[in-house]
């Protein structure tokens, strides 16, 4: 296997997009959500990029790529259609042993990004190993179909489960089983049906009276 699977924690890092097109502003935006500290260097910038710099989301620096673009940087993308300027970008993160992609070049790559699906906190990642992105679309829209927002509601509640259970000092290794038998009850599909009273039912079988879904999965204000 050639690639190491992780996921990344960049929240607060500092993360640095090179090219202000279309690929750049996906590359940018899909840090921010991750809640990075972006920065974006290009001469032109998109509107979408324009604005997010004018609300404070990023920083935007209207003009060319220099290598000292990437002192105190986390993580670099590079989204220009420059091969020459990829070419430096990589050089230049390579010996300041940074993490490096280039958009759509793996083979310039220190790390590739996955086709992902997201629902809520549930992220299922796939990747051909740069092979073939047409088959990670593929596969990345399979899954889109087969997995629904009901999972973000599941994971949510077993989540909060979960918290409640070790703020109440039970071992962890008692969770197992209980969690064994959430998981595979019919307790998805009343998720996706909005059955309360059955969720509310089975929550009492496995854990005891006074576990409520709507108590658990109720928002601080």
């Amino acid at each position: 296997m050639r690639y190491y699977p992780i996921q990344l924690d960049i929240r607060g890092r500092n993360c640095l997009v090179v090219g202000g097109g279309g690929v750049g502003t996906r590359k940018a935006t899909s840090l921010l959500s991750c809640s990075a500290r972006v920065t974006v260097v290009s001469p032109e910038a998109s509107k979408e990029l324009r604005s997010l710099a004018a609300r404070g989301a990023l920083t935007l620096i209207q003009r060319a790529y220099d290598p000292a673009d990437l002192q105190g940087m986390f993580l670099v993308i590079g989204a220009t259609d420059d091969e020459e300027l990829n070419r430096r970008i990589r050089a230049d993160a390579e010996r300041l042993n940074l993490l490096c992609n280039i958009a759509d070049r793996p083979e310039k790559c220190n790390f590739i990004l996955p086709a992902v699906v997201q629902r809520g906190d549930l992220v299922i990642t796939v990747s051909t190993s740069g092979q073939s992105p047409a088959l990670s679309k593929k596969l990345r829209q399979d899954l889109q179909a087969q997995f629904g927002n009901e999972y973000a509601l599941l994971l949510d509640l077993l989540g909060a489960i979960r918290k409640r259970l070790l703020a109440e000092a039970h071992a962890p290794e008692e969770h197992k089983p209980i969690f064994e038998r959430l998981v595979h009850s019919d307790l998805l599909t009343w998720i996706r049906e909005s059955r309360r009273h059955d969720i509310d039912r089975l929550l009492a079988e496995v854990l005891g009276d006074g576990w409520r879904a709507e108590d658990l999965l109720a928002k601080d204000p």
